[in-house]
């Protein structure tokens, strides 16, 4: 029988990809709920096109423009509900920012697959997510690119065998700048990556390598390594997509030509591997593989990511909600380039810690980075 699968975040960039690989595995699989956030407009589309069981949108939907039958979910807890309808066999959870912590925890009790793409809510809710996990039995497997080559790559040993955890970057567009140089950077510049098409505040996350941070982060929640045993290259042609080093001293890495179909793909189908419609890679076409270290003076960045995972106590929760408000204070015109990493290096420093034992907790963290 087909795998049902329910796409939290449908209308964004990684809903759309998941849908394109969901039509081409039409024989495997069949879309049973859609949702997004206030695109309404492409939400109805999708339904149109992919005829699921259930939609749930934030804002209010025309429902006589949806075909008959398709059950409406709306409001600001949609999304949530949706996730938690238990007929759906695989969740793919491509939300963006922390506002995906309350859908995941809400999926994980039905004890079924969820395919991941948001990275805040491991970040912020990691340690309230890996206890859920372990009592309901779901399955979490991460569609990043990143982090979907690790997972790859540490099938080929045990835990206790590996060393070391190494996520690439490609660095962004400004990687080979020196700082002074990033002060009065535009915002079209920001935007232009160099090999991925992405939105907009993961781009610029890219840019700032703040994206990186949130990956060393969510790397440590995903597959339970410290902070000492995790590091980060500069990779621009974003081929080689991590690595892990065994405690022999040899090397596995993920290698592929820039797709999130691909990890998207085998989140939905792993254990098996499907005939995909991402390009094969060829490395006598690639010609050379460049590998730079990711200098943590010149990206504060990860200097603070890692900081934020030795300490605990809601520093990664700070570095992500100081960095979602800064990020949207870039965008709004109010500050600069380099004053984002200034923002959240300024919210760690006034945090004051304590337990993240609740999503309470978590949120009052994250409101008080905000702030």
């Amino acid at each position: 029988m087909k795998k049902k699968v329910t796409i939290l975040g449908s209308t964004g960039s990684i809903g759309r990809q998941t849908l394109e690989v969901l039509h081409l595995l039409r024989d495997e699989f069949e879309v049973y709920g859609l949702s997004a956030q206030h695109n309404t407009e492409l939400l109805l589309k999708q339904a149109k096109e992919c005829a699921p069981r259930v939609v749930a949108s934030a804002v209010p939907l025309d429902t006589s423009l949806l075909p008959q039958g398709i059950e409406v979910l709306m409001g600001e807890d949609a999304a949530t509900a949706l996730a938690g309808h238990p007929a759906a066999d695989i969740v793919v959870l491509a939300i963006s920012g922390i506002a995906a912590l309350t859908p995941l925890m809400a999926a994980i009790p039905l004890g079924r697959r969820i395919a991941i793409a948001n990275k805040e809510s491991l970040v912020c809710g990691g340690e309230l997510v890996q206890a859920a996990l372990k009592v309901s039995g779901a399955e979490l497997l991460p569609i990043d690119s990143e982090q979907s080559a690790l997972f790859q790559c540490l099938m080929c040993g045990r835990d206790k065998e590996v060393s070391r955890l190494i996520l690439t970057a490609s660095g962004g567009p400004f990687w080979r700048k020196c700082r002074e140089d990033l002060a009065d950077v535009r915002l079209d510049q920001v935007l232009a990556h160099p090999t991925w098409n992405m939105g907009r505040k993961i781009t610029l996350d890219s840019a700032t390598l703040m994206n990186k941070g949130l990956e060393v982060i969510e790397a440590a929640r995903l597959f339970g390594f410290p902070a000492d045993r995790i590091s980060v290259l500069i990779h621009p042609q974003s081929v080689v997509h991590a690595l892990v080093e065994f405690s022999d001293g040899s090397v596995m890495a993920s290698l592929a030509l820039p797709d999130m179909r691909l990890p998207i793909q085998y989140a939905l189908s792993y254990p098996l591997r499907l005939p995909s419609p991402a390009k094969p890679l060829s490395l006598a076409e690639i010609g050379k593989l460049e590998f730079y270290p990711a200098n943590e003076t010149r990206f504060p960045a990860l200097r603070l990511a890692f900081e934020a995972l030795r300490k605990g106590s809601g520093y990664p929760v700070v570095y992500n909600g100081a960095n979602e408000r800064a990020a949207e204070r870039y965008f709004a015109g109010e500050i600069s380039f380099l004053d984002i990493e200034g923002c959240v290096e300024q919210a760690m420093r006034r945090f004051q810690p304590r337990s993240i034992d609740s999503l309470k907790a978590i949120w009052q963290a994250d409101a008080q980075a905000r702030i």
